[in-house]
């Protein structure tokens, strides 16, 4: 079994309205301090009460690009998680709106993986994003197409994630 240096003891706010991804992303991340909540209204009185390290944030059935202006307005790195939401349009809206990184939740038995890179990334003063790129570049081409950034080449040859 792997061991993830960057996430022992973290405390981290899950968002999802499905039962059994809180469950699953808790076991996966049994190193950390884990706070579930499957609503907006719920994970909103977690961010604005509690000290987190990150907050996991489901993209649709819960208000994630709402739950992620309340976190980033409470400095609180946030990751979106999505089944549905899996557009360009999405990942760049993560972008722009804050978020420290984007995951499709068919990628979440990597969700350790990902979250001790964005700590290391994070307390080594590096954009997460530039490791997100070389990550999931070929889950995009496979997802969006092969020229998938090309649709928007004013905003993805001029972010400083590559």
């Amino acid at each position: 079994m792997e061991t993830y240096p960057h996430l022992n003891g973290k405390r981290i706010l899950v968002v999802d309205d499905e039962p059994d991804i809180l469950d699953t992303i808790e076991d996966i991340l049994s190193m950390c301090t884990i706070t579930k909540a499957s609503g907006f209204e719920e994970a909103k009185a977690v961010l604005e009460t509690t000290a987190l390290d990150l907050a996991l944030l489901d993209i649709m059935g819960v208000d994630g690009y709402e739950l992620l202006a309340i976190a980033k307005a409470h400095g609180i790195p946030s990751v979106m998680l999505t089944a549905r939401a899996l557009t360009v349009d999405d990942v760049k809206k993560s972008y722009v709106e804050g978020a420290s990184f984007y995951i499709p939740k068919e990628e979440l038995a990597h969700i350790d993986a990902f979250l001790n890179e964005i700590f290391e990334d994070i307390a080594a003063g590096n954009n997460p994003w530039r490791r997100w790129m070389k990550k999931m570049g070929g889950f995009c081409e496979r997802t969006f197409g092969k020229k998938w950034q090309q649709k928007d080449p004013d905003f993805w040859d001029n972010i400083p994630f590559y």
